[in-house]
């Protein structure tokens, strides 16, 4: 059970968690006795998640034949048909043991001419519910027939694929840039994209824009395509609808030759309700995988949510995560939906007290299933890498598990795209709050890694809007050529830019885009539906908009890769947190440093500003910038440049480093000084006169950059325009 009086290391370094100590080192005791009895049935949790190798068809060479084996403790019979016997469905009865297994043995001698590789199958189950032909949960392979619109298991049984001299990427490291992608519409014909095909055309795009880890939806079996993949069926299946199994091993096997990690989209928050695709009431009850009632349902989103703590349900997710990465090679997962796991609520609440993260309302055992789940990948494969979506704060969700976490590298910083669409829905850019912008990039927590990322793929949907049409609208379709002249495209476009660069700069240890906003693309995404006459016309990426010199997409896209050739440059994800140089609410002008870079952003929809002076952060003993690493590595500083002593609890000024900002979420209190301007740097800094004025109408350039001639305290320091629509001078004093 651990030293009862030794304090977990997440608590030491913070301070805040001390009332909550009891509570948390309970919860990792809790995922500390699951680990144990796991380790004790199966000596490793490694070796426990090998439920594909034992559920489903498994070969037996000994006695020559094919085992098939599913968990279904509330069946009364159970019969498996298939085209092997004619569809007949009480001829192959199953055996039950008594932990609820069902099992039969079809042997070589009869069967062997009869179920062969791609043959076609289901089970047949009697429950309480009735009769049902269903699809086994553990069914690796599911094709839909094109008249009748019917799913059926496949029995799959290929040549073993070559992963000779396959080299997983590390994705487990300091940075990550990823290119969050959906495979079926990323081709730019009308249709559903294949495997092969994001293969050959979009994995060296990817590459050449400078990103080094693709992230893929909709990867599992969903028989709905227009849920984006989050409604999934068949958790060991990929979805059949873009090819072969064979051709999604061939995609991360080129991928890790491009150089690419591949994450997978992880969805074990919930599955589909549907009886004839999915595993609700699989055995005739409501509560199989579920919580019985509406415990066990999710109503925001129509669907079915797991029972954690039930050891069955542990060991079927805990084999779904090995078996990604076991055969099919991927480099770690988003797990999608953490949120909605964490709380019986789904997370349908305001933050806004302590107590809320350990109140009744805390799924624990959703929590420990978590940690193991992170402990398994972690084991499994050391370098891959783990993302949470996860929205409400709770606390240690991207700590190690040794320190006391639940385990995760990283979060996605999901109040950022938030941030940045309510502005534009709600606010006008002439009266945004740089104060507002400052505190949400940098609302994270020291040793808290935060994936920072401008938009969501749910903004690219149709119903709402991506950045670049709120920004722009109509005038996509009329301006966006090279020769138009128009204010709304070249102020949208400087807004998209600015958004971008400074989300990237400031806003985490990773970055993430979703495939086409790069570039601004114009049309949402629509998935074939009744309503738009079954269309694939806006479910596809237009490429050729990017490709093409003569518009303006490909200067969004030019921008786009020069900004991630420039923070992979210096470093810049991995340097911690940026260091607030200045908060100019009169001019709406922002400066911070992040390692050898100083960021000058200007927000006012109108000013050039002559002579702009900007402080500089610098020590009296260096010949380079200080970076911001190493504040944030010896904890939180006070005054405007690094101290000795490092601020203590709540007590630092608004000067101080704005990594304790996330705190505010438990406070209702608003600090002394919070909104006024950071303090004068230390002694021995310099002074950077920054000079704007004004370009010609239509050519921008924004986002080009200088980079300064070494100086005496000033180590080539980048310097970025202070719009779009001005050009920057520079000169040190």
């Amino acid at each position: 059970m651990g030293n009862p009086t030794k304090k977990l290391p997440m608590i030491e370094r913070d301070g805040w968690l001390l009332p909550v100590e009891k509570e948390l080192t309970a919860r990792h005791e809790s995922y500390l006795r699951a680990l144990r009895e796991i380790e004790k049935s199966a000596g490793s949790i490694v070796d426990y998640a090998n439920g594909y190798r034992y559920f489903g068809w498994q070969r037996d060479e000994a006695l020559e034949g094919w085992w098939f084996r599913e968990w279904l403790p509330g069946a009364q019979d159970v019969y498996l048909l298939g085209d092997f016997n004619g569809w007949q469905r009480t001829s192959l009865r199953l055996d039950r043991n008594p932990e609820g297994v069902w099992s039969i043995f079809l042997p070589d001698a009869m069967y062997a001419e009869r179920l062969t590789h791609g043959s076609l199958y289901k089970i047949h189950v009697h429950g309480d519910n009735g009769w049902h032909d269903r699809i086994p949960a553990y069914a690796t392979r599911v094709v839909q027939d094109e008249k009748t619109k019917d799913f059926t298991a496949q029995f799959w049984n290929p040549s073993p694929f070559d992963w000779q001299g396959d080299r997983p990427i590390a994705a487990r490291s300091e940075e990550l840039f990823i290119y969050e992608a959906h495979v079926g519409m990323a081709q730019e014909r009308e249709g559903v994209g294949s495997y092969a095909e994001f293969t050959e055309k979009i994995l060296p795009r990817i590459r050449e824009e400078g990103y080094d880890t693709v992230q893929l939806m909709g990867i599992a079996e969903h028989p709905y395509y227009g849920s984006f993949g989050y409604h999934v069926s068949n958790f060991f299946a990929p979805s059949s609808r873009f090819g072969r199994a064979e051709a999604l091993k061939t995609l991360v096997r080129t991928a890790h030759e491009l150089g690419l990690a591949v994450v997978m989209d992880l969805v074990h928050a919930h599955y589909v309700k549907n009886l004839n695709e999915g595993i609700n009431e699989l055995d005739g009850t409501d509560h199989l995988y579920s919580l019985p009632g509406t415990a066990g349902e999710q109503p925001y989103w129509d669907s079915k949510t797991f029972d954690y703590g039930k050891e069955q349900v542990r060991h079927f997710l805990l084999s779904n995560v090995k078996y990604w990465l076991d055969e099919f090679h991927f480099d770690g997962y988003r797990f999608d939906g953490v949120t909605s796991m964490l709380y019986r609520h789904h997370g349908h609440t305001d933050f806004v007290r302590r107590e809320q993260y350990f109140d009744e309302e805390v799924d624990e055992a959703a929590l420990t299933y978590l940690t193991l789940a992170n402990t398994l990948v972690h084991d499994f494969r050391p370098r891959a890498v783990t993302i949470a979506e996860e929205v409400s704060g709770m606390p240690g969700i991207a700590v190690p598990t040794a320190d006391g976490g639940v385990g995760f590298d990283y979060r996605l910083g999901m109040a950022i795209p938030d941030f940045w669409i309510r502005q534009l829905k709600e606010i006008p850019d002439e009266q945004w709050d740089i104060h507002a912008i400052w505190h949400v990039l940098t609302d994270r927590l020291p040793g808290i890694k935060t994936v920072a990322y401008a938009e969501s793929h749910d903004q690219a949907l149709v119903g709402d809007q991506t950045l670049a049409f709120r920004l722009m609208g109509k005038e996509m379709y009329e301006h966006m050529d090279r020769a138009s002249q128009s204010p709304v495209i070249d102020r949208g476009m400087a807004l998209h830019k600015m958004i971008r660069l400074v989300t990237i700069s400031a806003g985490g240890d990773a970055y993430l885009n979703f495939m086409g906003n790069e570039f601004g693309h114009p049309e949402w995404i629509d998935f074939p539906r009744e309503g738009n006459g079954w269309s694939y016309a806006y479910a596809r990426r237009q490429w050729s908009l990017a490709d093409n010199g003569l518009l303006r997409y490909a200067q969004l896209g030019e921008f786009d890769r020069a900004m991630i050739a420039l923070v992979k440059k210096y470093g810049i994800l991995r340097d911690g947190y940026p260091y607030n140089l200045q908060m100019d609410t009169q001019n709406q002008t922002m400066a911070f440093s992040h390692g050898d870079l100083l960021f000058v952003f200007n927000w006012h929809p109108s000013a050039s500003i002559p002579n702009y002076e900007v402080r500089v952060r610098v020590t009296a003993r260096s010949s380079r910038p200080t970076s911001a690493v190493s504040a944030a590595r010896s904890g939180p500083t006070c005054g405007g440049s690094i101290s000795p002593t490092p601020c203590r609890g709540m007590n630092c000024p608004a000067s101080a480093s704005t990594t304790l900002r996330a705190r505010r979420r438990f406070s209702s209190e608003k600090r002394e000084g919070e909104d006024q301007p950071p303090a004068l740097p230390a002694p021995g800094g310099r002074k950077t006169t920054v000079s704007c004025s004004s370009v010609l109408p239509g050519n921008p350039g924004f986002g080009s950059r200088r980079s300064l001639s070494d100086n005496e305290n000033i180590k080539k320091t980048t310097i970025h325009r202070c719009r779009a629509g001005f050009q920057t001078t520079i000169s040190i004093q």
